[in-house]
């Protein structure tokens, strides 16, 4: 697994180890300014990117031709097993030493070497995404020979040596020589991180440097042009104005709130949606993690479920306080949400390319359909409980105030017996062939005593209500696991959970709007909330992948999964609102063009992925640096053309 620390070979004789609010409206504006800026230098970030990555020795492939007996593609390594036993075959097993108490797989055989220094030779492709577990066994005896953890890098080549010691003729040794040294396969990463902090660091002293000059300009644009200030956010959380009369309860402000640090935050979980999405270089920590634990991949859409669930309170409030009625923003919800549920089923299920769809195989779970549940839930319940901000007191609250609290507890109460729910049925709902109460992936996993189990609840759920061909075929659990059954990440069960995230998304927005006068408050809630949720994720996983009461599961939408990814997400309000909304040392470009529109982008890169210039024949498919390449390019462009509709005032809303 590159990347990750490499595991010494335990063996004996082993020659080689390792392997391979506080802003106005004139601040906003200001910012803004520099926003061509931003853009034009990541644009030219991707050209250095592409420039560096594929100039020669970028990303060296050493030249294998002569000795290798296989094509190596790409997360993969040459291992010549070298049998110098006489009379002994020798069967090899193999697995990822991230597949958590697997059975081990057969690699290949080896035939006993026929004559004294001639050793019988057979060659394999490795895998170098994690590190590798290696098994040999006498296969007459099925007795064990040798066995040993080693991180294998890609493109190396490895020769293991299985011979007798020089003691005894009993004693027997398994040596693994480097023949060849892998190559560096995570120096695209590296240098695409590179290219971005000298972006960084070169924009900010542009904006630095022009800032004197460019005031005046900045000055006379917020005076003379209109933003879009009355939209409290994108899509997603801001119901359309209603001409209603305005109850007197709730016209308390003249000006909406507006929060570019919410924008901002919906911008980087999108662009990073849309780049793990395209592939992200084809690098295994830019995709899902097959069970347990978190990758990159993994904490994009939660973060996305909770800045929508801050968008539904900032937005219902503002547009209640411009007079729509409840009855009236209730069919609004309604209609959103099956809009996007309907887009959800279009997108999963792309048939126009494939030819004609068979109803009995359509998709039924999806992202956009989760979003569209959890939005309708959780905008319904805040609705039915809305109340008005008291403006006057919003200054008078001290720093241990609960209000923000304390007024939502019939929301938090149904919250609570949601959550109740989700644990019943997760750890009491009995599921034929299945231990109850289990959460594993099936497969290989738990010594293939469950093969048929995948997802415990969650999957018996699925398959008996929505049936199994209308689940994700192809889940992310297949890749270590081996799992055989479908199994859908978006399914019914965990959408519970999500309602559970978008509504700690809620609680977010309620520490912004009832203490927008106070950063200090803000700031102390959010550390607040970030400590706490990291505390009851800790006592669930017992700080480890596997071993915890509840382990982090983004498959299973795990309650320790909320937990954590909620935590993170405290953590990053705390440090883009006093950064972007406070101080205004960053205006959230390039990110906050995309959280503008997030629909459209989101709609956009799906239906468009196959097509140029988003994706091209690529010269070598199987480095990773031209897909790291093509990638980041296709990421960008979105930016682009997000910050473009932003210009022409162009946002899809639903």
């Amino acid at each position: 697994m590159t990347g990750e620390r490499p595991f010494a070979a335990e063996q004996r004789g082993s020659q080689e180890r390792g392997g391979g609010g506080g802003a106005g409206p004139a601040g906003v504006m200001s910012r803004a300014g520099g926003a061509g800026r931003a853009v034009a230098a990541l644009l030219l970030a991707a050209s250095v990117l592409s420039a560096a990555l594929l100039a020669p020795g970028g990303s060296p492939t050493p030249d294998l031709g002569k000795k290798r007996r296989l094509e190596l593609k790409m997360d993969q390594a040459l291992l010549l097993i070298h049998n110098e036993l006489p009379g002994t075959n020798l069967t090899v097993y193999w697995n990822f030493d991230r597949c958590y108490h697997c059975l081990l797989q057969v690699l290949v055989d080896v035939s006993q070497s026929r004559n004294p220094g001639e050793p019988s030779v057979e060659a394999v492709a490795v895998s170098t995404q994690h590190g590798s577990i290696l098994q040999l066994n006498d296969t007459a005896e099925e007795k064990q020979v040798c066995r040993l953890e080693y991180k294998f890098g890609e493109f190396g080549n490895y020769s293991l040596l299985v011979k007798h010691t020089h003691d005894g003729v009993n004693e027997i040794a398994c040596d693994l020589v480097v023949n060849e040294k892998p190559v560096d396969s995570n120096l695209p990463v590296s240098i695409a991180f590179l290219v971005g902090l000298v972006l960084i660091i070169v924009v900010s002293l542009l904006r630095f440097s022009l800032s004197l000059e460019d005031f005046h300009d900045w000055i006379s644009k917020a005076i003379n042009s209109q933003e879009t200030d009355g939209l409290i956010n994108s899509e997603l959380g801001s119901p359309s104005r209603a001409d209603d009369p305005p109850p007197e309860a709730w016209r308390q402000s003249a000006t909406p709130l507006r929060l570019r640090c919410v924008d901002t935050f919906r911008g980087i979980a999108l662009i990073l949606m849309v780049f793990v999405n395209y592939g992200g270089g084809r690098y295994w920590y830019f995709r899902h993690a097959s069970w347990n634990g978190l990758t990159v991949a993994d904490l994009v859409f939660p973060w996305f479920v909770f800045i929508m669930g801050s968008s539904i309170f900032l937005s219902m409030t503002s547009v209640l306080q411009r007079g729509c009625s409840k009855f009236r923003l209730l069919g609004k919800i309604a209609w959103r949400s099956f809009l996007l549920i309907c887009i959800g089923i279009v997108i999963v299920n792309p048939n126009y390319c494939l030819g004609p769809l068979s109803w009995e195989k359509v998709r039924i779970p999806g992202v956009l359909q989760r979003l569209g549940g959890t939005y309708f839930v959780v905008a319904v319940l805040e609705l039915l409980f809305a109340k008005p901000v008291p403006e006057i007191c919003t200054s008078e609250r001290s720093c241990f105030s609960l209000l923000d609290i304390t007024s939502s507890w019939p929301q938090w109460l149904f919250i609570l017996m949601l959550e109740g729910v989700w644990l019943a049925l997760t750890f009491f709902l009995p599921v034929p062939g299945c231990p109850t109460g289990y959460l594993g992936p099936g497969g290989l996993g738990d010594w293939g005593k469950y093969p048929n189990c995948t997802g415990g609840a969650a999957g018996y759920i699925d398959r008996l209500l929505l049936g199994g061909h209308h689940l994700y075929q192809h889940p992310s659990s297949a890749v270590l696991y081996h799992t055989e059954v479908a199994y859908d990440p978006e399914g019914i069960l965990g959408t519970i959970n999500s309602i559970v995230m978008a509504f700690l998304g809620v609680q977010a927005g309620k520490i912004l709007l009832y203490y927008k006068d106070q950063t200090k408050s803000i700031l102390i809630r959010f550390a607040a909330w970030g400590c706490f949720l990291g505390f009851i994720s800790v006592a669930l996983t017992k700080a480890s992948e596997n071993e915890g009461f509840i382990p982090v599961n983004k498959n299973l939408w795990s309650i320790s999964y909320v937990t954590t990814l909620s935590s993170f997400a405290f953590f990053i309000l705390l440090v883009l609102y006093p950064v972007v909304d406070v101080k205004g040392l960053w205006t959230g470009a390039p990110f906050f063009y995309p959280g503008m529109n997030s629909i459209l982008v989101y709609v956009g890169h799906e239906v468009f992925a196959n097509y140029f210039p988003f994706q091209w024949r690529l010269g070598d498919s199987e480095a990773h640096k031209e897909h790291l390449v093509q990638n980041t390019v296709a990421t960008a462009l979105w930016v682009l053309i997000a910050y473009v509709l932003y210009k022409k005032k162009v946002f899809w809303k639903i």
